[in-house]
C-alpha cells in the first residue's frame, strides 16, 4: 500500500465540480469514502473503510498542520487546512479540506466529517507549498520525531502570530 511504497512524482487533479468526501470515527478510522476519493486515491472501498485516514497521508506533509488539525476537530471546531496526499500508487494530489466534527443531540463528537476541494495552484505554489517545506525542513532537523513537530508547530504558529490570524482566517487571505 501507499504508507510502503515510492514516490511517483506523479501530480492527480481531479474537477473543480468534484468533492472527496470522507468520514471517520473518533480514532481517525475511516467509516465513510466517496467515489471521487476511490478514484483520486486509487483504492477500493474494502481496502479503506476501517483504515485509518493517513493511509494517504504524504511523507512530505508537515505532522504539524495535522496536529493543529487534530487538536481544533477535537476542540469542536471545523477547519479548513491545504494538505498534500498520497494515492496508492505513489502518486501525490492537493487538496483544501473542510474538516468538522459531528455532533450527538447532547453536544458529543461522535465523528468527523471531510469534504475535499480543488485548491487554487497559485496559492500553492506561492505560499502552501514554500511554508510547508519550511516546515517539513524543521521538523527533519531534528533526531527525534516527537522534537521535530514540537518545533515545527512553534514555526507555525509563529508564522500565525506575525499574520495576526488563526490558520482558517490565514488560508481564507491567500
Amino acid at each position: 500500500m501507499a504508507k510502503n511504497g515510492a514516490l511517483t512524482g506523479v501530480e492527480r487533479t481531479f474537477d473543480e465540480d468534484e468533492i472527496i468526501v470522507s468520514k471517520t470515527d473518533l480514532k481517525g478510522r475511516l467509516t465513510y469514502v466517496n467515489r471521487v476519493f476511490l478514484k483520486v486515491a486509487g483504492y477500493t472501498e474494502k481496502e479503506l473503510i476501517g483504515e485509518p485516514h493517513s493511509i494517504v497521508r504524504h511523507p512530505h506533509m508537515p505532522r504539524c498542520v495535522f496536529k493543529l488539525l487534530w487538536d481544533t476537530i477535537q476542540g469542536g471546531k471545523e477547519i479548513f487546512a491545504y494538505v498534500l496526499n498520497r494515492s496508492k500508487n505513489g502518486d501525490h494530489y492537493w487538496v483544501l479540506a473542510h474538516v468538522t466534527p459531528s455532533f450527538d443531540d447532547s453536544g458529543n463528537i461522535t465523528n468527523y466529517h471531510s469534504n475535499r476541494r480543488v485548491p487554487d495552484r497559485r496559492v500553492l505554489d506561492e505560499t502552501i507549498i514554500p511554508l510547508y517545506n519550511s516546515l517539513l525542513e524543521e521538523e527533519n532537523r531534528h533526531d527525534n520525531r516527537k522534537t521535530g513537530m514540537q518545533a515545527s508547530y512553534a514555526a507555525i504558529e509563529n508564522v500565525l502570530k506575525d499574520k495576526g490570524a488563526a490558520y482558517d482566517e490565514f488560508v481564507f487571505s491567500l
